[in-house]
This record gives structure tokens, sequence and C-alpha cells, in this order.
């Protein structure tokens, strides 16, 4: 029986030499899904992809940097740097966009805990979506359950705020990011976060205020709607009673 060969010419495979990245913009856009810059899109990524992503990051960041005029063929440390870079994005700093949520255990609250319980400080690290400049802090998290509450292990909030952190934020939006995440996977009564963040887009550029810090909070349920809950929460957190 003879084999047919397939004629590049005739292929069905309409994705032939279309970069990775409008690929994947595509099929956002398909779903009629947001993609903005603190959104993650791991469904629409296909195994594999995202390594074609990262190369073709790779050479775009080469072309930012001949565009800075920056003799990359001559100067020993920036020979790598493109490379350097589209690892640091896709990889690192803005891997939040690319991958799916961490696994997260739930437990039921088998002793019926309803006592606050507060977790950090929690360090963490992302990027300002206006200028890429870093963006360092610390979260706490306070919780006050109930009988049907899922309780999950203290290293999963470091977890899901990593992941939540790992995109280009503002720490406004930040913050009710992972307040929607952590109601959604333990259901408490009551849910607070304080972020409090050095913003590098004007310790490093702009102003140049090194001492500036932004503090934010969310406040959900019983935190909300109990004033003497709040002042607890606020009061057990070092440095911010």
């Amino acid at each position: 029986m003879l084999m047919k060969t397939p004629n590049p010419m005739n292929s069905t495979d309409e994705d032939i030499g279309t970069p990775v990245s409008v690929k994947i913009r595509q099929r956002l856009v398909a779903s009629r899904k947001r993609f903005n810059a603190n959104d993650n899109i791991a469904e629409f990524i296909e195994p594999g992809e995202l390594e074609k992503l990262l190369d073709e990051v790779e050479e775009k960041m080469k072309g930012v940097l001949s565009s800075l005029v920056i003799d990359t063929e001559r100067d020993h440390n920036t020979d790598n740097t493109a490379r350097r870079v589209a690892k640091m994005y896709v990889n690192e700093v803005f891997k939040g966009r690319y991958v799916t949520a961490p696994v997260i255990t739930e437990f039921p609250n088998a002793e019926h805990l309803n006592e606050l319980m507060i977790v950090g400080p929690i360090t963490v690290r992302s990027a300002c979506s206006h200028h890429f400049c870093p963006v360092i802090g610390k979260i706490w998290i306070g919780v006050l359950p109930n009988e049907h509450t899922n309780v999950i292990g203290l290293s999963k909030y470091a977890r899901l705020a990593e992941w939540i952190m790992g995109r280009p934020q503002i720490q406004e939006e930040a913050v009710v990011q992972l307040a929607d995440l952590i109601q959604q996977k333990t259901q408490p009564d009551g849910l607070a976060i304080v972020m409090e963040a050095s913003h590098y887009c004007m310790a490093w550029r702009g102003v140049k205020d090194m001492d500036s810090k932004m503090i934010n909070s969310v406040m959900r349920g019983t935190f909300l709607k109990d004033p003497n809950l709040r002042r607890e929460f606020l009061s057990l957190i070092p440095g911010r009673g």
C-alpha cells in the first residue's frame, strides 16, 4: 500500500510559520477571553509552546538591545542578555501568567475552628505593569473560618500569593485577585489582606524616592462588618497596629 507524502502546499496545518504568540492570542480572542498583563492564560498554552514562546521573546529582545545601540556581538557582558531576559520573564518574573495555579490540598474544618488566624508576613515579588520595574513587599492574611471552611496549609497561602504576584501587577488589583482566590479556595466567614510594598518605578526612576511604600488592604465578610475584628487583625500585624 502506497503512503501519501504530505504536500506542504496543501497542509491543513495553518500554524506553519506562525509565531507561537500569535497562535496563543488567536485562541484567546476566539474564546473571548481577556489577556491583560495580570491575567493567567495557561489554559490557552499547549504542551511545548512555552519553550517556543521563550525562544520568540529572546529574538524580540535581541531587537530591543539592537535598538538601544548595544553591541551584543562584541560586548561579553550582553552577548547572552536576550536569552537571560527571556528566561527571567517567561520562567520567573511573569511565570504566574503562563502556568496553572499551584495544586492546593484542602481539608475539612473537622474541629470547627472559628478563631482569627493570621498568616504573614509573606514576602512577595512582582513587577509594575507600567514600567516593568520590581515591586517587592510583604503580605499579611487574616482568615476567620467557620465549620464549613476548607483548611489549607500555611505554606499554601505563600504559593497562592506567589502565583498571583508572578505577573505584571498593579498593587491594588493584585490584592483583590489574591483575596478572590483565597475566598474561592477556603470559603471563610471573613478574609482580610494587607500588603505593604516598595515600588521601584518610584525608587529607580521618576522621583527616585527610596523610602516611599504603598500600603493597601482588602476586607471581606466579617472583617468588613465587624470593626472590633478588623482592629484585632490590624493590631496583631507587627508594625501595623
